[in-house]
């Protein structure tokens, strides 16, 4: 008999001599035992005697390797249905069409933005100005290096990694080497890189780290509306009309343009048929939606939105992924590393939470804090890098804040098993970061953490009341005073029944409850609610106490706003020379009662007295406090209304400008004192 084995070069030959003749019978015996020498002829044997045998087996074995290395390293086509990212293919072709040396282009972005996609577009849109296009499966080393042999026996030039890259370096050809899924942070792609100054390169990660390498690089988010509209309405088999757009365009709103998502709608679309009903669907089932995929698909893209992100969140270490779902219940956007430091440096005493109440919100800063106490910079930054290397939370360098893409906020989100526990952590954290900002810090208060805050409050989030009046302080301090109302009256009933109606605390919640009822034009109110106030800190805290003369200033700008102009300049007056004695001519405290005074006398038609004084608060002002600070610009405004007074509107003009032009980039354009400013 013979045989073939496993590598198909051996040919085993095996016989044997016949043994004797059996025994005579009438009916003729049986053989013999065979006792011949067993015969092994191996192909090479073979070989030696049947050259033109050897050049048939090797051809044979060459052809079969190069077919192979062929399929392998073939560039698969873009979907069918590929739409838009023309900005990004113009940048990549004129990239690619500049002179010069080794071209590397960077896709980077989340799982599910299409990266592949545009790379697929762009070869076949340019595959004729390459001499040799060869893909490269770049998830793991194995899948690199298989790639790099297939390049050498294709070309003929080895069966090795190292030979490809040989034969890639050395030939003198405008190739292009897609390196496709270059996630995995651990792999130093440098290494298989060809090194030399020819030839071209496009990379797709998750991985912002990869544009290192990159002679240009985009990011690859979000779809424009308009070619995200085209996109669903491709894959769910639907007519572009003005209706079936219109409808679209909420879809893909609520898929915030990610093209993966939008690809599973329109496949679950065009099997129910069913494009009004989807949104409805969508809103109760997200979680399951983005989680199935579809039976068709326009691609060989293998994972859902969901799975996509479960595969590199798998990925992170401990204290990486711990961050990324701790996160996912503060907003998605404005994260800021202000927040958690501030956090560490909370001061526990009396009327605070304790250390056992706080204990997982401890927990978690731990893991940033050194030893001694202090923050560690450093350790905050590794954590963050790493889900950053899979693109699940992106930085904004400029602004130097965090976001997560809104898809991904609330997929983290849904992979918490004690979101309760999630949301008390990050709501303690919230408000021990509030209660430890550097004193009017104003853009921390109103660009970033309201929409934390307002977050927390709209999921009900159960903190202490402390936490819940620093809530209530950023609401004030951004201009959203009935946010703020609402929430100090909640506080103000938990503090009179656990500790009573004359505690400091209390009563330091009912100035702030005052001033909220006055931002909202309920100034009888605030005044009957202030002059409560007044008299309890007389009885418990004295009349020359700080607490006393601020509610006595307060109380002031009450009577102004009521129109009570005198009783308010009397009040001033008294105040004014109370604080000088108490906290000293330059206290701000003392400087915004002079402020306030000038004010007065500009209600009484005493312009002259009232610039004066406001121009001497706001040189001390700018002193004390700097001149962005909000009691400050407050000063200048007042200043320009006393010029505008007394006719000098060119000066009252110019420093109307600069009030206007400080508070937007303190405040926002459409905070109350912003637009103040405007009117």
């Amino acid at each position: 008999m013979f045989s073939l084995d496993g590598d198909s070069r051996s040919l085993h030959i095996t016989g044997g001599q016949g043994g004797s003749g059996g025994p005579a019978h009438l009916q003729g015996g049986t053989g013999g035992v065979g006792q011949g020498p067993i015969v092994n002829i191996t192909a090479s044997q073979l070989i030696m005697h049947n050259p033109q045998a050897t050049v048939v087996t090797e051809q044979a074995l060459r052809l079969r390797n190069i077919r192979a290395s062929q399929n392998a390293s073939h560039c698969p086509p873009p979907s069918r249905i590929f739409c838009g990212r023309g900005d990004i293919l113009e940048k990549m072709q004129n990239f690619f069409s500049d002179p010069g040396s080794q071209h590397i282009y960077v896709l980077y972005g989340l799982g599910g933005a299409g990266k592949t996609q545009i790379a697929l577009k762009f070869i076949n849109k340019s595959s004729s100005r390459f001499s040799d296009i060869f893909f490269i499966d770049t998830s793991t080393i194995v899948t690199i290096e298989t790639g790099l042999k297939n390049i050498a026996i294709l070309k003929d030039f080895g069966d090795s990694p190292e030979d490809g890259l040989l034969r890639l370096a050395n030939k003198l050809e405008e190739w292009l080497l897609f390196f496709d899924n270059a996630d995995d942070p651990s792999i130093n792609l440098n290494d298989y890189i060809p090194q030399c100054n020819h030839g071209n390169v496009i990379i797709t990660s998750r991985n912002p780290g990869m544009c290192v390498y990159a002679g240009s690089n985009s990011l690859v988010s979000d779809m424009e509306e308009e070619d995200a509209v085209a996109l669903l309405l491709k894959s769910a088999l639907q007519k572009a009309t003005v209706r079936t757009e219109q409808i679209a365009a909420g879809i893909v709103k609520s898929l915030h343009h990610l093209p993966l998502a939008i690809v599973q709608a329109g496949a679950f679309i065009s099997k129910s048929r069913n494009l009004d009903g989807y949104l409805a669907l969508y809103t109760k089932n997200q979680a399951r939606l983005l989680s199935e995929k579809p039976a068709q698909s326009h691609d060989h893209y293998a994972w859902t939105v969901y799975t996509t992100w479960q595969m590199s969140f798998d990925r992170l270490t401990l204290s990486a992924a711990m961050f990324l779902q701790h996160c996912s219940f503060l907003h998605y956007n404005g994260i800021s590393e202000e927040i958690f430091s501030y956090a560490s440096k909370y001061q526990f005493h009396s009327n605070r939470p304790s250390k056992e109440e706080l204990q997982k919100p401890l927990e978690f800063l731990s893991h940033f804090v050194e030893p001694t106490g202090e923050w560690d910079s450093l350790q905050f930054l590794d954590a963050t890098n790493e889900v950053q290397s899979y693109s699940l939370i992106s930085f904004d360098a400029e602004k130097k804040l965090f976001f997560i893409h809104p898809l991904v906020h609330s997929w983290s989100r849904g992979t918490v098993q004690d979101p309760k526990g999630y949301m008390f952590t990050m709501g303690s954290i919230l408000g021990m970061g509030i209660s430890e900002r550097p004193q009017w810090d104003v853009q921390l208060t109103s660009q970033l953490l309201y929409p934390h805050v307002e977050l927390a409050v709209q999921m009900n989030t159960k903190v202490a009341g402390v936490f819940k009046f620093q809530y209530a302080r950023i609401f004030e301090e951004g201009g959203r005073y009935k946010q703020a109302e609402k929430l100090q009256e909640e506080v103000l009933e938990e503090q009179k029944q656990l500790l009573g109606q004359n505690h400091p605390d209390t009563l330091h919640t009912m100035g702030h409850l005052a001033s909220s009822y006055s931002y909202l034009g309920e100034h009888q109110k605030a005044k009957e609610l202030e002059v409560l106030v007044l008299e309890k800190r007389k009885q418990v805290l004295g009349e020359n106490h700080p607490d006393t003369l601020l509610a006595m200033g307060h109380l002031a700008i009450l009577y102004s706003l009521l129109e009570e102009h005198q009783k308010a300049k009397e009040l001033r007056v008294l105040v004014l020379e109370k604080q000088k004695q108490v906290l000293g001519e330059n206290h701000p405290n003392t400087l915004g009662t002079m402020g306030n005074l000038a004010r007065a006398y500009s209600d009484l038609g005493e312009h002259q007295k009232a610039q004066e004084l406001n121009v001497m608060v706001l040189e001390k002002q700018t002193q004390v406090l700097g001149e962005n600070h909000p009691h400050t610009l407050l000063t200048m405004g007042n200043l320009a209304i006393s010029y505008s007074n007394l006719g000098e509107h060119q000066k009252a003009k110019e420093l109307k400008g600069i009030v206007l032009e400080k508070r937007k980039q303190m405040l926002g354009e459409n905070h109350p004192d912003t637009l103040f400013t405007h009117g």
